[in-house]
């Protein structure tokens, strides 16, 4: 080796100068820095991924739309990745197509990544693995728990009871929901916690309307809200829902709040720029990155990681939801 020779030292010293051993004396060290500063020596992290058996390289799986939510996921697991050592080779794909999963998977392993981890939309992406014997460590980002593999989540299901509860808090009885997808993990999460609160407190519960987490149709169900009937407050299942929603209400002549309340889920960084201001649960992707890869840790360690790993997310108060008010009602059927 160059450096070796340069530096009057053994291939063995610049070893261990090079993985930071305490070994070598510091004119040794010295000598040995100098001769890679003067060469351009940079160690060669193939070669010693066949010496340790560590890449120091982790593969992501990301499924469903670009969305809000998945697209801070990943980015906050990229962080937290870099932060620990790690690079992170990521494959994206919309749809959580069990065949598209599996080929992602296998690309992955071939490129010695020591984990996988998977950010999964909907149940399919969950079935897709579960098949899977693996010879490293897998973790989900699923807020369904309900995998055979460690998962880390942020809690939906409490966000949604967070946002159920303050708007009985605020007086409102009649509170709809306006879901997400029926297959996504997040969104079904998100309707149950609506549908516990609404039923712990006694307060009628109906069905919930569906939509694709865009604007288009959060606007598109808000149309047909206004048009079947009267109720005060809505509790929506992402913030470009509610943007959909705030559009059908203004054109209608209904106010927001004054007439009906509405509260978001993920404070995007818009929300606070709605017209008026948009009251949201907001996520902590920053937290949910950084556990994730203290889970992906922990399994590398051996470490058994038995209970899935849920972070809380907190209610962020503005303007989109008030107090109800004797007397205000929306414009409905019954005021024709």
């Amino acid at each position: 080796m160059d450096v070796a020779r340069l530096a009057g030292v053994s291939h063995q010293t610049v070893s261990r100068v090079l993985n930071n051993e305490n070994t070598v004396r510091p004119q040794t060290r010295a000598r040995v820095e100098d001769a890679i500063r003067k060469l351009r020596y940079r160690p060669s992290s193939v070669a010693r991924a066949l010496a340790t058996r560590k890449t120091h390289t982790l593969g992501l799986v990301s499924t469903g739309n670009p969305l809000y939510g998945p697209a801070s996921i990943a980015l906050a697991f990229n962080g937290a990745a870099r932060e620990s050592g790690y690079q992170v080779i990521t494959a994206s794909m919309a749809d959580a197509d069990r065949d598209e999963i599996l080929q992602a998977v296998d690309v992955l392993l071939r490129q010695q990544v020591e984990a996988i981890v998977l950010i999964a939309s909907d149940y399919s992406s969950i079935e897709a693995i579960d098949e899977l014997e693996l010879d490293i460590p897998l973790v989900t980002a699923d807020s369904s728990g309900h995998g055979s593999f460690p998962s880390v989540s942020i809690d939906q299901f409490r966000g949604a009871e967070l946002a159920t509860s303050y708007l009985a808090d605020l007086g409102h009885r009649s509170i709809l929901h306006l879901a997400g997808p029926k297959a996504s993990l997040d969104a079904r999460e998100r309707e149950r916690g609506w549908q516990s609160e609404m039923v712990r407190r006694g307060l009628p519960l109906g069905s919930a309307h569906h939509g694709d987490w865009t604007a288009d149709s959060g606007r598109a169900i808000g149309e047909r809200l206004v048009e079947e009937g009267d109720f005060t407050a809505v509790f929506v299942a992402n913030d470009q829902m509610a943007l959909g929603l705030l559009h059908a209400l203004t054109d209608h002549g209904i106010a927001v709040p004054s007439a009906v309340s509405i509260v978001g889920f993920d404070d995007i960084p818009e929300a606070a720029h709605f017209f008026p201001p948009l009251t949201t649960i907001r996520q902590d992707f920053t937290e949910l990155g950084q556990r994730m890869m203290g889970t992906v840790l922990s399994v590398l360690d051996g470490r058994v990681v038995a209970v899935p790993v849920k972070t809380s997310p907190r209610l962020i108060e503005r303007a989109s939801a008030a107090q109800i008010r004797p007397g205000i009602r929306m414009p409905g059927p019954q005021a024709e």
